[in-house]
């Protein structure tokens, strides 16, 4: 059970008479937006949206502390892609290869697409290792307002069946697009191979420019069954308990496109079939990831709990397969929590 931003273990029922003494342990949340995750060794690390990229770790997915910060200073390039720019640092990802980790990150102007993405690499995730440390590798792609009609924000990295890596990415504008990396996956590769992936129908009555474009973000591939499945999320997020995020799903047998929904449509004409979409206790939900752990899938994603006042919280809900499509089940999202330790 859930009490505003706590969550409650039943530890014990003692029955007295007609009556019940019920034991209750309450335990804060993890509080997340955009998380992505990665393993090392026996320990689990959570990366999200925040100041400087926030990261917290578990060996259960289940309890987690809070372990930092991944930038201490703002990247040397944000303000000049992101005038004013914060320090708050937006969607990111992270993928291994050859012995480095690499963290793919978003800075970004909200609600304009005065946006770029970078990456940073370090050889452990272990911040009390001697190996520790962020190496900044600079901006890999940047939208321009006048200039682009999509968003530099939101990416996700995806290895082909002939190993190359692919970056998919942006948010609302005219939709969700796929670029390839070179072998160093911090440029873009050349020649430039670029591909739309994901659209859905204008909306020119918004009052928020981007939004006049389709409220759909956050792209993630997985490659499952001989198909690659591109997971995204539909309108809005960020509005707490008013938010009504969900996440769709389309899939190819190519990486790049075209991606199908359950009934053959397009993605890039509005496709999509619905994965999770929020209920009274979470009414928005979205921006997810999918990981397999130890032969386990899974979708990470954030919810807004009803109960809190609409605060992001993270879930790490078990995915399963029918027909090719993954299934999960809403009720998990009340019973898979995450414990923040104190």
């Amino acid at each position: 059970m859930t009490l505003g931003q706590k969550t409650c273990k039943l530890l014990s029922i003692t029955a007295i008479g007609f009556y019940a003494l019920v034991n209750i342990a309450c335990a804060k949340q993890v509080e997340v937006h955009d998380p992505v995750m990665a393993k090392e060794g026996d320990t689990y690390y959570v990366f999200s949206t925040g100041p400087g990229i926030t990261f917290y770790q578990s060996t259960d997915l289940v309890n987690w502390q809070l372990s930092g910060r991944v930038f201490k200073d703002e990247p040397s390039w944000a303000q000049r892609v992101a005038p004013g720019f914060g320090g708050h640092l937006w969607a990111p990802d992270i993928i291994h290869k050859d012995g480095l980790f690499y963290l793919y990150y978003s800075v970004s102007a909200f609600g304009k697409n005065a946006s770029g993405i970078g990456v940073t690499v370090n050889k452990t995730l272990d911040p009390s290792s001697k190996d520790y440390r962020w190496i900044d590798q600079g901006i890999v792609v940047q939208s321009v307002p006048e200039r682009d009609d999509w968003n530099a924000i939101d990416p996700a990295i995806i290895k082909d069946e002939n190993e190359h890596y692919w970056m998919s990415f942006g948010s609302f504008w005219a939709g969700l697009k796929l670029v390839k990396l070179d072998s160093t996956l911090t440029r873009i590769a050349q020649p430039e191979e670029w591909h739309s992936i994901a659209a859905r129908p204008r909306n020119a009555n918004s009052a928020l420019e981007g939004e006049r474009n389709g409220a759909i973000e956050a792209p993630y591939i997985f490659s499952k069954n001989d198909y690659y499945y591109l997971f995204v999320s539909f309108d809005k997020c960020c509005r707490g308990a008013d938010s009504d995020y969900n996440v769709k799903v389309g899939r190819a047998r190519s990486v790049t496109g075209p991606y199908l929904d359950k009934d053959g449509k397009d993605m890039m004409q509005g496709g999509g079939s619905l994965v999770i979409k929020g209920n009274k206790d979470w009414p928005g939900l979205g921006h997810n990831a999918v990981y397999s752990f130890d032969n386990k899938d899974y979708l990470v994603l954030h919810a807004y709990e009803a109960a809190d006042k609409g605060i992001q919280k993270l879930r790490i809900l078990p995915m399963r397969w029918k027909d090719a499509w993954p299934v999960v089940e809403p009720n998990h999202l009340n019973t898979h929590t995450t414990i923040l330790a104190n």
